[in-house]
């Protein structure tokens, strides 16, 4: 490693931090509004992110083209991914001096400047009216008379006060009938002289889309809010001072002509009434190098002034014979500028190709109507060819000789067959299995063993004849064991067979049991009658039944 090297690496961190520095060192100005009336302020940002600087900027360059009205500090603190990231902002109220464009200049905050701004203060009538000489008063007012239906008019709100107003202030809400309506951006508050006196302005914006033909009429806004009543300077003592006094005004009605969508415009065609309309298209990647197989990723952007994102019609599908099309989802976004809203479409589709060559695109034409200049226009991208080249990944070899390939086939095919004949005869031989388990017994009675019952009958006539009542109770019970019903259900059933019984337990618990004759309990067994089958829904194995009624 050389000297250079080492020098290198030694400086890379001091380079790094100097470059974070600089990075983090600038000042960047914005400001509330770009276009305002004589006598209004306007409201100048400074942020900073340089935990660095101390002070406030310099805003001497201001003094020929503004008066400062005020200046306040706001000091921010952001954690962002187990960082924290300090902000500095100095917010400052500006009254121009004079009306046109006013350029606000660059300001200095130690070794760092803004970037110049520029508003246009634009001349207003003279607002000298009682009404407006009221310590609040309400201002409604249209950007213009008349619009095409659907179409955007911008609807302005302002609340005057030249008293200070409690936090309880409330307006009504704007509701039209027959009419869309989207609220511009949050409220805004500046300051402006009239006559000499400084008024407070909260303003408010409203964009208007008449959906229907004709007289369109905006209703009067009421504004109540509570005075704060200054306190008298005899009672400047420590006295409470007055309760505040409430205060309700209203706008006057506005109407709006609307009319109605112009004859000439094209009946197949989606209505846009609009200021302007742009169109662009973005490619990813970039198909001068397309080959088959390729995914191409196609944006069609649309961009109209005047209208909501919601009023967009879809763009014309790429629908073209060589292309496999796959669209997204559209992508809507509304932007609030002066002119009210900007509202964008952004279609998204995939084109794969399928063949190589030439493949024509067609122009994609968008026809709206230019309410700026009140005619049809036609916004277009123009149509394009594609040069698809083949992909030599999605090539397949083919073998010289023919009939080597048609013996592979062959061979593959006989394997296919049976490999089929196979799993249909499985198949078969399952369902033959499955037909004849369903004919069989739920529950199949275990095979018995032991002796026959020939034999065990057998064995209990020989224990009746030779009058033995052990060896006949023995006999008895294996007997018993071989028949469908137990020996207490025969003997409750059959009253001969009962008597017996009660003499040979009679004969095995008593001392006259060697006197015992066995020729009525086997002559009982032979008469026993064939009992009637009864179905018991438990059944023999003690389980109940798989399908009780």
């Amino acid at each position: 490693m050389t000297r250079f090297t080492v020098f290198m690496l030694a400086l890379l961190p001091a380079l790094l931090i100097g470059t974070v520095q600089v990075q983090a060192a600038e000042l960047v100005a914005s400001v509330d509004r770009s276009r305002l009336n004589t006598g209004e302020t306007v409201e100048l940002t400074l942020e900073s992110s340089d935990v660095t600087q101390f002070g406030k900027p310099d805003l001497t360059p201001l003094e020929p083209a503004f008066e400062v009205r005020g200046t306040r500090q706001v000091n921010q603190l952001t954690t962002l991914n187990d960082g924290n990231q300090a902000t500095t902002r100095w917010i400052i109220t500006l009254l121009p001096r004079q009306n046109g464009s006013v350029e606000i200049p660059p300001l200095q905050l130690g070794d760092v400047q803004s970037q110049p701004l520029t508003v246009q203060v634009l001349e207003s009538e003279n607002q000298d009216s009682p009404k407006k000489l009221s310590p609040v008063f309400l201002e409604a007012s249209l950007d213009q008379p008349s619009v095409y239906v659907q179409a955007q008019a911008i609807l302005t709100l302002r609340i005057y006060h030249s008293v200070s107003l409690y936090d309880d202030s409330s307006l009504t809400p704007l509701q039209i009938p027959d009419a869309r309506i989207e609220a511009l951006g949050d409220s805004r508050t500046y300051e402006k002289d009239i006559n000499g006196l400084r008024h407070g302005v909260i303003e408010m914006r409203y964009a208007i889309y008449p959906q229907h033909s004709g007289e369109l009429t905006i209703p009067a806004q009421v504004f109540s809010a509570t005075l704060v009543d200054a306190q008298p300077a005899q009672e400047a003592d420590g006295q409470a001072p007055k309760s505040g006094k409430m205060m309700r005004v209203a706008s006057a009605e506005i109407m709006l002509n609307v009319k109605a969508k112009p004859a000439s415009y094209p009946t197949d065609a989606a209505w846009l009434p609009a200021r302007r309309i742009s169109l662009s298209e973005n490619w990813n990647p970039d198909p001068e190098h397309a080959q088959v197989g390729d995914s191409l990723t196609r944006s069609l952007t649309l961009k109209v002034e005047g209208l909501a994102s919601s009023q967009l019609p879809p763009l014309p599908a790429t629908d073209v014979n060589g292309l496999r099309r796959y669209p997204d989802q559209a992508v809507l976004g509304n932007e609030n500028t002066e002119r009210g809203l900007v509202g964008s479409r952004e279609e998204r589709e995939a084109l794969v190709p399928t063949r190589s060559g030439e493949i024509e695109l067609p122009a994609v034409d968008v026809i709206w109507w230019n309410t700026f200049e009140d005619h049809l226009e036609h916004t277009s991208l123009p149509a394009q060819t594609l040069q698809v080249a083949n992909n030599p990944s999605l090539v397949v070899d083919t073998p010289a000789s023919t009939p080597q390939v048609m013996a592979g086939d062959s061979e593959t095919l006989w394997w296919w067959k049976l490999s089929t004949l196979i799993l249909a005869c499985t198949t078969l031989l399952g369902f033959g299995l499955w037909w004849r388990a369903r004919w069989q017994p739920a529950i199949l009675r275990a095979a018995q063993t032991g002796p026959s019952p020939r034999t065990v009958l057998d064995d209990l006539k020989r224990a009746c004849q030779a009058n033995d009542s052990h060896a006949t109770r023995q006999a008895l019970d294996a007997w018993a064991r071989q028949q469908p019903e137990t020996l207490a259900d025969m003997a409750a059933r059959f009253v001969p067979l009962s008597d017996a019984l009660d003499g040979l337990n009679g004969a095995l618990y008593s001392e006259t049991g060697q006197h015992w004759q066995g020729d009525d309990l086997w002559r009982a067994i032979r008469a026993i009658p064939i009992a009637e089958r009864v179905h018991d829904p438990v059944g023999d194995s003690g389980l109940p039944p798989l399908y009780p009624k």
